[in-house]
């Protein structure tokens, strides 16, 4: 049986591992921090999982910024991107 492709934005796991980073955060204190597993924020950041909505909004929340300055966040790592 062939694996399921992944439909995950790689320009949204992209955003949160730069934001993560940026703040001097852990994969475990973000996820701490938003509430849900250490496994969710790993596969968030490497592409490999479709976060649901209320994910989004805690890692937003735990990032400690606003959902519409993730959107932008996520943009601009798609624009970096060819």
């Amino acid at each position: 049986m062939p694996s399921p492709t992944s439909t995950a934005d790689p320009a949204l796991s992209a955003a949160v591992r730069r934001l993560r980073t940026e703040r001097g955060l852990t994969i475990e204190a973000l996820a701490t921090s938003a509430g849900v597993s250490i496994n969710t924020i790993s596969q968030l950041e490497r592409a490999k999982a479709e976060p649901g909505w209320m994910t989004v909004r805690r890692v937003a929340e735990a990032l400690g910024i606003s959902l519409a300055e993730l959107g932008e966040a996520v943009e601009r790592e798609g624009r970096a991107k060819p």
